[in-house]
């Protein structure tokens, strides 16, 4: 590919996992109308009651000191107004004579009249809590050889079984192998950019991984994603992979497990979608094909896990939803083929919930909730004093409550984990999305556990190297330590105006190398 192609991918508005976070601002919401409220003329009090009645039926309370008041006059709500069947255009509002559907005309006006009145002209930057302190907190930076061109690297993990690190670059559409040496090893085609892997050995002791392939960079929907199964054993780049799934909205993610007990592995895929998707799940048959069924065809899904999370012997599954109507979902295992749901938690779409991790913080038998929030690409691309790292205690039966919380502009991802290996759970956080004009530092955090919902931040001084669109914590020299592997997007989605790149846009990734000890 030439370079003149390569920067064509700076115009993609929506690209991956974990923080492929796309969609609507009110995915799905539909024309509702309102036929129980009459306007009284008090157009604060109207306006409250009229977005407490209508715009809760599709996702979480906006509050009207969350956007700014340019941002909403400008950009969300015209993007809102046409669920509620009117029609922006040039700056005002109109409907038809004879259009009865939605909200009244004069109803959408006094929820735009509301919002103007009440929103705050700037939001005030978030104080952090502790402040950071700039080092490499026993992290050691490896890097690889730079690229000839720009990199848009989409996907970096490592395979535990062979410890070798598998990245994916929007530009080649090639899955890329790399040794302990980081040096390239191989490169495999793939349909599309993969942006999710997950490695097994299969019975005969074959190296495996499935690949997630997103089909459409862009948040549109025309489902061409796939899920394909690699035998990473074999040198024959033409047979060593099979096709699991097509015709996918956007797969980010595939999870493992086996929902219905019969020794099969069985798998759910996240279709993100734009407008339409879902999360499905592909139940293996005796012959190993796979047949399709939707769990549910809310798209938005950003991250799921796997457990048992109700302790009757079957594999349930968790999901974040990170835009439209977002928040987290558990689909308990019904025995019979099929799931239930239970909302665990709503969050505003003003969030970009982009990541969670279930972990036991506080060490009382009742996993906690690592929740990130932090995709800036919506409708509103302002930096956010609520956008960050979340903790939630579990307080019993999954009564999530908020516990802890540090102000991260633009955070993508956490993961916890024992990386001194003194049984504390640390955590690491990405921000592609940080306000990298003042405080790039903020982009790569590690949270030093001192005690339970206690920690001390090492801001890693990493930012000059990349602008981190994906992070995942892998042993890739098999010295029995968790390393961390970040892939560098190097151009595009810039949401700071005025603002230059400063960043090694040719890395197509780092490492950080676990040098700790307890």
């Amino acid at each position: 590919m030439n370079l003149k192609n390569t920067y064509k991918f700076t115009f993609y508005t929506f690209l991956l996992i974990a923080l492929l976070s796309a969609g609507s601002l009110l995915n799905g919401c539909g024309n509702k109308s309102n036929s129980t409220y009459t306007l009284t003329g008090d157009t604060i009090a109207d306006g409250k009651n009229l977005v407490q009645i209508n715009c809760t039926k599709c996702h979480a309370l906006v509050p009207v000191n969350t956007l700014v008041k340019g941002v909403w006059k400008h950009h969300t709500l015209p993007a809102m107004a046409h669920y509620f069947g009117v029609s922006a255009y040039l700056g005002g509002y109109y409907k038809g004579e004879k259009d009865t559907a939605g909200l009244s005309l004069a109803e959408w006006q006094t929820i735009v009249s509301y919002y103007q009145k009440l929103a705050p002209d700037s939001l005030p930057a978030a104080k952090k809590p502790v402040p950071l302190v700039d080092d490499w907190a026993g992290f050691t930076l490896k890097t690889p050889a730079h690229a000839q061109y720009p990199c848009f690297t989409t996907m970096a993990a490592v395979d535990p079984n062979t410890h070798k690190i598998y990245t994916s670059d929007a530009v080649s559409d090639k899955l890329t192998v790399w040794d302990s040496n980081l040096k390239m090893n191989e490169e495999m085609a793939l349909p599309s950019t993969a942006v999710n892997a997950i490695f097994k050995k299969d019975v005969a002791g074959v190296n495996q991984a499935l690949i997630s392939c997103i089909g459409q960079l862009e948040s549109v929907d025309f489902p061409n994603g796939k899920v394909l199964q690699f035998n990473l054993d074999s040198k024959d780049n033409k047979t060593n992979q099979s096709l699991i799934a097509d015709d996918l909205a956007r797969p980010v993610q595939t999870v493992a497990g086996d929902f219905n007990k019969d020794g099969l592995t069985d798998l759910i895929i996240l279709g993100q979608g734009h407008l339409k998707g879902g999360v499905y799940l592909f139940k293996q048959n005796k012959d190993h094909s796979y047949s399709q069924a939707t769990i549910t065809d809310q798209p938005g899904a950003v991250q799921a896990v796997v457990g048992d999370f109700n302790n009757d012997g079957w594999q349930d599954v968790m999901v974040l939803f990170g835009s439209g109507d977002e928040g987290l979902w558990m689909y308990l295992n019904d025995h019979n083929g099929g799931f239930t749901s239970k909302n665990l938690l709503r969050f505003p779409p003003v969030y970009g919930s982009t990541s969670f991790q279930l972990a036991d913080i506080d060490h009382d038998g009742k996993p906690d909730l690592i929740y990130t929030a932090g995709f800036n690409f919506h409708d509103s691309r302002i930096l956010k004093p609520y956008h960050g790292l979340y903790i939630f205690k579990n307080m019993g039966n999954w009564d999530f409550k908020q516990q802890w919380f540090y102000p991260i502009n633009g955070c993508t991802k956490a993961i916890a984990a024992d990386f001194k290996g003194d049984g504390h759970l640390n955590i690491i956080t990405s921000a592609f999305f940080a306000d990298m004009q003042n405080d790039p530092a903020e982009s790569l955090i590690y949270f030093e556990e001192l005690g339970p919902f206690n920690y001390k931040p090492h801001a890693i001084p990493a930012s000059q190297y990349g602008r981190w669109m994906t992070m995942e914590v892998g042993d890739y020299n098999n010295d029995g330590k968790p390393d961390v592997i970040l892939g560098n997007y190097g151009s595009g989605f810039m949401f700071q105006p005025g603002f230059k790149p400063f960043w090694d846009k040719n890395l197509p990734f780092i490492v950080l190398e676990n040098n700790m000890k307890k």
